[in-house]
């Protein structure tokens, strides 16, 4: 059976893994499950085949790190002209094409470097997250204590992922059909409302206040979850011999 350009942008070089082994590293399964998932990825191979030699996954990483940066600013500036909620789309577009096809483009020239990739990307998505918090603490948007918590979330989120990496050799890229694309989707519709409506509810509330607060129930939910299943699942696996429970 012919293998497609999208499967194979999923392979890892036996080269780069074997020395990766070598050097005590075990390269995790990944797991991508979101709405969009397979839509992008056909995309982001689409674009990774066809990207100037001259451009290389280093290049794009930092890319999408300024973006995120700028989308932060943007929502900061936003506080003074509304008009800059649009830059925040434009900026958040930049983010995902250089975080989403950094690794894509890795995959499909066969240049993966696993231990460097994962450690880079996940340092910066995080300085990123902090950085777009307070973007939208400073814009007037969003309640200060609603984006801490979204924060702390997504950190806590971020922490349960990494350490599922290390002890269950699976990192999960989405959690329950949500993954860093649809956010990003949902965070430019609520710039396109915020453009024409800040309050609603008879100016009672915010709509990123709205929507912050269904977002940190959900996140608060699914790390619950999570951390139950993937506790319960890691028992089962190194259960002791002769104790019940």
């Amino acid at each position: 059976m012919a293998i497609s350009m999208v499967d194979f942008a999923e392979q890892i070089n036996p080269k780069t893994l074997a020395e990766a082994r070598r050097a005590g590293f075990r390269q995790a399964t990944r797991v991508h499950g979101s709405l969009l998932a397979a839509v992008e990825k056909r995309a982001l191979v689409w674009m990774a085949e066809r990207m100037p030699v001259s451009v290389n996954s280093d290049h794009l990483t930092v890319l999408g790190f300024v973006a995120q940066i700028a989308t932060g600013v943007c929502y900061a500036l936003a506080a003074h002209d509304r008009r800059w909620l649009v830059a925040g789309i434009i900026c958040l577009a930049v983010n995902w094409f250089g975080d989403s096809l950094d690794g894509t483009l890795a995959r499909v020239r066969q240049q993966q470097r696993p231990r460097y990739g994962f450690y880079v990307d996940h340092v910066i998505d995080s300085i990123g997250a902090v950085a777009m918090m307070v973007g939208l603490t400073l814009s007037g948007y969003m309640h200060p204590m609603i984006a801490i918590g979204l924060l702390i979330a997504f950190l806590l989120l971020s922490i349960q992922s990494y350490l599922a990496t290390y002890t269950l050799g699976e990192f999960h890229l989405s959690m329950w059909r949500f993954g860093p694309t649809e956010l990003r989707v949902l965070l430019a519709v609520g710039n396109l409302a915020s453009l024409r409506w800040v309050w609603v509810m008879h100016g009672r509330y915010r709509i990123f206040d709205i929507g912050g607060a269904i977002g940190l129930a959900g996140m608060v939910l699914m790390l619950v979850v999570v951390c139950v299943k993937n506790t319960v699942r890691l028992y089962r696996e190194e259960r002791i011999a002769g104790v019940r429970c």
